[in-house]
């Protein structure tokens, strides 16, 4: 819903939208509720992205969706992805807060999560990340901890041409390959026709977004 909304809601309604799904109740109900990215399957592994949409109950592209009642502060978003996912791996109080006993994995951010504007809390970034006591990622003050970096796995993955997560460095996908789009009919399995739009690359056929999730 954070990155497809917007189709969600052309599609269903806003009163449908404002229900997918209902985090709040599920909490006042005693439901375990834990938080994730459903990486990399059809969104960013980027978890401030997806802290950004429980805070504000905005897309990325700015739609709000959520009423304010089911919204949730910083204090418990963060908690659902830290403590609350600990009990879908059955690991509570092994991990999912400092403390004494739990494991040692932690992260600096670049700006203070609890103070900064809810807009920029999707842009925060981990510029010093420790697992099990090791710092296995460092940037900007920290960079001399860094560890050596480790290959890239395939040898042909698209990072290896173009850097990491938001680098920002231009494709070698020309102009008029770029401009090479079309749209292709698909049908849900309640028969309702939407489309899939595609871009056709030098690397072959990606994916623009699609809203087949949305049932």
């Amino acid at each position: 819903m954070a990155f497809q909304g917007e189709y969600f809601v052309d599609r269903y309604g806003r009163q449908q939208a404002e229900r997918t799904p209902p985090i709040r109740r599920m909490l006042d109900l005693g439901m375990p509720v834990g938080a994730g990215t459903d990486a990399t399957r059809v969104s960013s592994y980027n978890p401030f992205v997806a802290l950004y949409w429980l805070i504000t109950g905005n897309t990325v592209g700015g739609l709000n969706l959520y009423p304010e009642k089911n919204r949730l502060d910083r204090q418990e978003a963060l908690r659902l992805y830290t403590v609350g996912s600990s009990w879908f791996s059955t690991e509570e109080g092994k991990k999912g807060a400092i403390a004494p006993g739990q494991l040692a994995d932690l992260a600096v951010l670049s700006a203070d999560y609890f103070s900064i504007p809810e807009e920029e809390i999707k842009g925060l970034e981990s510029v010093l990340t420790m697992v099990g006591g090791k710092v296995v990622y460092a940037s900007g003050e920290f960079s001399k901890h860094a560890p050596p970096p480790l290959p890239v796995s395939p040898d042909w993955s698209p990072i290896n041409h173009y850097g990491g997560y938001q680098q920002g460095q231009e494709s070698s996908v020309g102009a008029s390959t770029r401009a090479a789009r079309s749209s292709i009919e698909a049908a849900s399995d309640s028969g309702a026709p939407h489309k899939h739009r595609w871009v056709l690359g030098e690397a072959g056929m990606w994916s623009l977004g699609c809203d087949c999730f949305a049932f």
